[in-house]
């Protein structure tokens, strides 16, 4: 399931260096969760849990029906 997440974080990524940030994949658990890390502008922005979840959950969870969910780390 890694690089299914990997390929679809890649569909985002140019929305995301566009700002001047960039998302990492960490860890996909066993449960289903996908951690990502918000690096660049993206790290400290106010805007990035909603990045997160309207913009990066709402993408993986579309393609990607066994993932539960996505969580900051």
């Amino acid at each position: 399931m890694q690089e299914k997440v990997e390929a679809v974080l890649d569909k985002v990524r140019p929305m995301l260096q566009g700002d001047g940030g960039d998302v990492e994949l960490v860890e996909v658990t066993d449960s289903g969760i996908v951690k990502v890390r918000l690096t660049g502008a993206c790290k400290g922005c106010p805007m990035s849990q909603m990045t997160l979840k309207n913009g990066i959950e709402r993408i993986i969870l579309k393609e990607i029906p066994e993932v539960k969910g996505v969580e900051a780390v």
